[in-house]
């Protein structure tokens, strides 16, 4: 099932919706200039094991390449995702 994200630039996350919900963040770091670590991936417990996470990671990592930004994982989520998915 595919969900809609929505990216909080102020906030610094993108947030996983379902049918009007919010069921996920992906919260990031601009440490430096073009640079973002990614630092924490969190799934409402009910919506874990549906791949959302994966959708919100992939999300997060096409909008870091798009922004030409350098990709950093304090997020072991995120590290694994790029281990399985290389760039």
């Amino acid at each position: 099932m595919k969900i809609n994200i929505r990216h909080d630039q102020e906030d610094q996350q993108f947030t996983a919706c379902h049918e009007e919900a919010e069921i996920g963040e992906l919260a990031y770091a601009l440490p430096e200039a073009q640079i973002i670590d990614f630092q924490h991936t969190f799934i409402e417990e009910e919506h874990r094991g549906k791949g959302y996470a994966g959708q919100l990671i992939k999300h997060g990592i096409e909008y870091a390449i798009q922004q030409k930004l350098e990709i950093r994982a304090s997020c072991p989520a995120v590290a694994k995702y790029l281990e399985k998915n290389p760039l």
